[in-house]
């Protein structure tokens, strides 16, 4: 039988160890020191969980044949617990509000921020033989929130070929002085049409293209992404944009 964990704690759930939803019944996500009668018993962040959680280090050597300080029990936890679920967070790029989550407060923002003032974005795509390639390239052209970027490039470059055989695409951002990092995920489109084209077209684009806006070596790369990961304060965290 599959293993069960806390999806707020981590600890690894039996039958006896099962909160409680409000109506008494077991809930089968938590466990009775995090969940009882349909509520969390801690009202509290990740971060404050994870150092709560640490403090039981030595039971957890228990059961290693190789014991791990309480540093490295944190770290771990770090990498694990944005995957839980009551710390994972879906963003929504629309109207709609999203439930604010502590784990992932102010990435759209940093996205946002990211994207505008690093002149460096790096892109890749996958060749014929399903190999990942990383190329960079200028900031994006254009943005529709983080869901969506407009690059500018030659219609006839490899990149643009792998796109066409194999639209999955990823986009990274770096703020090396930062330390931070932002990877998402999505498909890359390439467009051709005289529309697209002018909507980034800029002065002095013809030192690359010298047909001007109509160049046929000449495209755009619109980038949709559904889902990211990113590294700030010492640990990853992931997302999912809808």
């Amino acid at each position: 039988m599959e293993q069960k964990f806390c999806q707020s704690c981590g600890m690894p759930l039996t039958e006896e160890l099962l909160g409680t939803n409000a109506d008494g019944t077991k809930n089968e996500d938590y466990c009775i020191y995090c969940y009882k009668d349909g509520k969390f018993l801690q009202e509290c962040t990740m971060d404050e969980m994870i150092e709560h959680c640490a403090q039981f280090v030595n039971e957890v050597n228990k059961g290693l044949p190789q014991p791990i300080t309480r540093e490295e029990y944190i770290g771990q936890m770090k990498m694990y617990f944005p995957h839980l679920k009551r710390w994972r967070k879906e963003l929504t790029i629309n109207n709609v509000a999203p439930v604010e989550n502590p784990a992932l407060a102010g990435v759209k923002d940093l996205i946002a921020k990211m994207a505008d003032t690093l002149p460096i974005t790096y892109i890749s795509s996958v060749d014929e033989d399903g190999y990942p390639c990383t190329k960079a390239m200028l900031s994006p052209r254009v943005r529709e929130g983080i869901k969506v970027f407009y690059f500018t490039t030659n219609t006839f470059s490899l990149r643009v070929a792998h796109y066409k055989a194999n639209p999955k695409a990823s986009i990274y951002f770096c703020d090396a002085e930062g330390f931070k990092g932002m990877m998402l995920r999505g498909t890359m489109e390439v467009l051709t049409d005289a529309k697209s084209k002018e909507m980034i077209w800029r002065d002095g684009d013809e030192e690359y293209y010298p047909g001007g806006v109509t160049d046929p070596n000449y495209c755009v790369l619109k980038f949709t992404a559904t889902d990211g990961r990113f590294y700030s304060d010492y640990y990853p965290r992931s997302f999912v944009i809808e």
